[in-house]
């Protein structure tokens, strides 16, 4: 009988951190998985940049591609440019690798100082008040070839972080603060 007590035991506790594991969100997964060089490819619908990065080396973020990164997020209105937070990126790749693509992400809106945000909430009631643009940790996209839907489908399922739809206006916002989507 204890022999039989014993094993028991152990295929509860199995059991228990197997559930463990699957209730834990998609993005606790990834952050497991760290040893593959992460790119992307991006265009910059305002300004007409392109850039290629690899902005994680599979050990840790290059800090050079980073301050690119940031330039390239940049409010290209004010001409200003804020640290963007990393996640967001590894968001992105995340994303792209959901959706076995390795076409460009078209990049809308990056980081917005306060004075541009404001300026386009004073034409417009989608753009919030406190938006995550200005903290550096939001952007707005679609990707090149990628039905918009599925774009913000693959958004939903990673839950990492805010997902909006726009498809009127043909973007997508994610964003590295709390799950929440509208």
């Amino acid at each position: 009988m204890d022999k039989f007590d014993s094993n028991r035991r152990k295929l509860l506790a199995l059991g228990g951190a197997a559930l463990g594991f699957a209730l834990l969100p998609t993005q606790a997964f990834a952050s497991l998985s760290t040893s593959r060089p992460r790119v992307l490819t991006l265009s910059n619908l305002n300004t007409g940049e392109s850039l290629k990065t690899e902005f994680f080396n599979g050990k840790k973020y290059d800090k050079d591609e980073l301050v690119r990164l940031n330039h390239f997020f940049r409010d290209y209105r004010a001409n200003k440019i804020k640290n963007i937070d990393p996640h967001l990126f590894d968001q992105l790749f995340r994303l792209q690798a959901m959706l076995d693509t390795r076409k460009p992400v078209q990049l809308i809106s990056g980081y917005r100082s306060l004075a541009t945000n404001n300026s386009m909430r004073s034409h417009s009631r989608g753009v919030a008040k406190h938006s995550y643009h200005t903290l550096g940790q939001a952007m707005d996209f679609h990707i090149e070839g990628i039905a918009l839907n599925n774009v913000r489908k693959a958004a939903l399922a990673m839950r990492a972080g805010g997902v909006g739809y726009y498809p009127s206006s043909n973007f997508v916002h994610i964003d590295t603060g709390p799950v929440r989507h509208w």
